[in-house]
């Protein structure tokens, strides 16, 4: 079979550097571009970095990014013209990002998430469930832990979370979204989701979700304990992807949850 060209942007960063380390031993692979936001003047692996722009992304099949919102953005922008697939690891996304990734998607095929772990996203699934499956008396609460040189909070993982305790209650989870807490050793329960976001040491990621009726609590959790747990799940998506036509997707649809 004939390998796929995969560039990685943020090449730099924590999830950059996981993915080439993990591309490099996939066989389904072969690594052609690396990028980063800011002229850096090196080479990784043979391959000399580049900022995002249409030339870095000619030879790619598909792009895989973990950087920030308006990195993203910048991406898709140059993926729309060049239609090319797009991984998006990135959180922290507003809704007017949101929409402008949708409109993107209609272009060129997206798969977005939150977090590209299967575990994660069968908590999601198991979430969703959960919170159709109870009544309104339960009330909600999402912690999650993360290592101290994470920026955003709540964690995109912790907000795909609250998306399916939304979703199992048919509601807007933008309307759903309560108090977001950072670094408290304890937080309240409310009528919306409220969000506990820790950020220490050098831990990968642990995730929460509590529901209570005030006579009995229901916990729901996963764990990491390696980060290449996120660069596999994204290459297993950037495989998925290159059979698919434009749209948005998530890791929901290559797993085939229903």
């Amino acid at each position: 079979m004939k390998k796929i060209n995969l560039a990685i942007t943020g090449c730099l960063g924590r999830m950059g550097q996981q993915l080439i380390k993990s591309s490099k031993s996939n066989k389904d692979f072969k690594l052609v571009s690396l990028t980063e936001s800011r002229n850096i003047s090196k080479k990784i692996s043979g391959i000399r970095l580049q900022l995002n722009t249409i030339n870095a992304f000619k030879k790619a099949s598909v792009i895989i990014d973990f950087t920030s919102p308006k990195c993203t953005l910048e991406v898709l922008k140059i993926a729309s013209i060049l239609k090319k697939r797009v991984v998006i690891g990135t959180t922290g996304f507003s809704k007017k990002n949101e929409d402008l990734i949708k409109k993107y998607s209609r272009k060129i095929p997206i798969l977005k998430a939150g977090n590209m772990s299967l575990g994660v996203n069968l908590l999601m699934y198991l979430t969703e469930i959960a919170s159709k499956s109870l009544n309104n008396k339960f009330k909600t609460k999402i912690y999650e832990v993360h290592h101290k040189h994470k920026r955003d909070y709540p964690s995109g993982t912790a907000l795909m979370l609250g998306r399916g305790i939304a979703n199992g209650k048919n509601k807007s989870f933008y309307k759903m979204v309560g108090k977001k807490y950072l670094n408290k050793k304890s937080f309240p329960y409310g009528k919306k989701i409220n969000f506990n976001s820790m950020r220490k040491g050098s831990v990968i990621g642990e995730h929460e979700v509590n529901f209570s009726s005030g006579k009995e609590i229901i916990t729901l959790n996963h764990e990491s304990f390696d980060r290449a747990l996120y660069s596999e799940g994204a290459l297993a998506a950037a495989k998925w992807l290159m059979r698919k036509k434009s749209g948005l997707y998530s890791m929901r649809d290559l797993l085939n949850f229903k």
